[in-house]
C-alpha cells in the first residue's frame, strides 16, 4: 500500500512510479508492477529454488520501490487491509481488464480494498496438482490464521481477524475450489465457464488456491497481505513443506487426506473470525482442536520436508508467531495503546514493515 507518512491514509501515486520502476525491474529476478487500485504495488518474485530465494527477491523489489517513494514523500504498509481509508476515495488503475472487473462486479468490485500473499510452488506432474489442491484445501485455515492482518475495515473494528477473505469471496469464480478431482475435471470446469461468458481464460480462476497452468504451479491465495518479510518467509515455507508432503505420499501410492466441502466452509470462516484463537475441523469425522495445537503438530511432521527443502529455519518461524500473535492481533493491541486511533494503527504497520514485527506490551 501507498501512503500519505503524515495522515496515513491512501494515496494513489502508482502510476507516476511505475513506468521507472517496471523499467528498473526488467533486469532484476522480481518484478513490480500495477495492481486493480492506484495505491497499490505489487511486487513478485523470480523463481526461486528456496524460500529463501524468494524472500531475497522480494526483498530487493521492496528496497527498488523504497528508492522512488522515499523521496516522494509515500510510506509503504502491507496488511489484508487499510484501517480507515474509504473505498469510494480509490482510484482504479487504468487497465482495461480491471475496469472490465468493475463493471461486471459493480459495488462488491469497488470495495475491492484487500491486499493478498500469492505463493507459487512449482509441481512437476499435472496429474498430481487436482489432487494436492484437495488436500492442501484442508490447511488453507491455518495459513489464513497466520497470517490474517485486518481486523479493520474502512474504520470500523469488524470482529474478525480476517476480513479480506471474506469480502474477496464476494467476486464471481472466488472462494474456495470447487472439489474438482483430475485435470480431465478442471479442463471441463474452464470450459463450461468460457463457454458461458463467466470468464475469459484461466487467470479468472479466483480461488483461494488454484492451479496456474502458465507456470506449472499451484498458487496458494489464502493469506492476507503480510505484514513482515520473517512472517512471510515463514508462511511461504509452511505452504512449500506441505506441498512437498502431499507430493511424496502420492508419490508413494497413499491416497491423499480430505474434508467435506461444508467443512472446508466452516473451517475457512472460523479462522476469519477468530485467527489463531480458532478451533477447526481436523478429520471427517468432525474432530475438533485449536488451529493453534494442530499447527504445531504439523510442524513436527513436517520438519523432515523442510530440512529437504532448506527451509527449516523460515517453518520454525512459525512457532513465533504462535507465541507473539499475527499482525491482526498486534494492531489491535496498537489501536487499544492508542485509545482506538486507526492512524496509530497504520503508523505501527508502516514501522512493523520497515523493521519487522513490534511487541507490544498492550493487554
Amino acid at each position: 500500500m501507498l501512503a500519505d507518512p503524515v495522515t496515513g491514509d491512501l494515496v494513489g501515486r502508482a502510476p507516476e512510479l511505475l513506468e521507472l520502476l517496471e523499467a528498473q525491474s526488467a533486469e532484476e529476478r522480481h518484478t513490480v508492477t500495477g495492481e486493480l487500485l492506484t495505491n497499490t504495488i505489487e511486487v513478485t518474485s523470480g523463481v526461486g529454488a528456496t524460500v529463501a530465494d524468494a524472500v531475497d527477491d522480494i526483498s530487493a523489489a521492496v528496497a527498488s520501490v523504497r528508492r522512488s517513494t522515499d523521496p516522494a514523500g509515500i510510506e509503504l504498509l502491507s496488511a489484508g487491509s487499510h484501517p480507515f481509508a474509504q473505498w469510494f476515495n480509490q482510484r482504479v488503475t487504468e487497465k482495461t481488464r480491471y475496469r472490465q472487473l468493475i463493471e461486471r462486479t459493480q459495488w462488491w468490485g469497488r470495495n475491492m480494498m484487500i491486499w493478498g500473499i500469492h505463493v507459487h510452488v512449482g509441481v512437476e506432474d499435472r496429474d498430481k496438482v487436482l489432487p494436492i489442491i484437495g488436500a492442501l484445501s484442508s490447511f488453507l485455515p491455518h495459513l489464513q490464521a497466520l497470517s490474517a492482518s485486518s481486523p479493520f475495515w474502512a474504520g470500523e473494528r469488524t470482529g474478525y481477524a480476517s476480513n479480506r477473505s471474506l469480502v474477496f469471496q464476494q467476486l464471481p469464480t472466488a472462494g474456495l475450489p470447487w472439489p474438482i478431482r483430475t485435470w480431465q475435471e478442471f479442463e471441463g470446469y474452464l470450459d463450461d465457464m468460457v463457454r458461458s461468458g463467466v470468464m475469459h481464460d484461466v487467470s479468472e480462476v479466483r480461488w483461494d488456491i488454484r492451479p496456474a497452468p502458465r507456470w506449472g504451479t499451484i498458487e496458494v491465495r489464502a493469506c492476507d497481505g503480510m505484514s513482515t518479510l520473517t512472517e512471510l518467509a515463514s508462511v511461504a515455507a509452511l505452504t512449500q513443506s506441505l506441498v512437498e508432503h502431499f507430493s511424496r505420499e502420492l508419490d508413494e501410492g497413499r491416497e491423499l487426506p480430505g474434508l467435506q466441502p461444508w467443512f472446508h466452509r466452516e473451517n475457512k470462516w472460523r479462522t476469519a473470525r477468530y485467527g489463531l484463537d480458532a478451533r477447526v475441523i481436523v478429520d471427517p469425522a468432525g474432530s475438533q482442536i485449536p488451529v493453534r495445537d494442530h499447527l504445531l503438530a504439523v510442524l513436527e511432521d513436517l520438519a523432515p520436508v523442510a530440512r529437504d527443502l532448506s527451509c527449516s529455519r523460515e517453518l520454525e518461524g512459525v512457532r513465533t508467531i504462535l507465541q507473539d500473535g499475527a499482525s491482526y492481533a498486534r494492531q489491535l493491541s496498537a489501536a487499544q495503546a492508542a485509545d482506538g486511533d486507526l492512524r496509530e494503527v497504520v503508523q505501527h504497520l508502516i514501522r512493523e514493515f520497515r523493521a519487522g514485527p513490534e511487541r507490544s506490551t498492550a493487554v
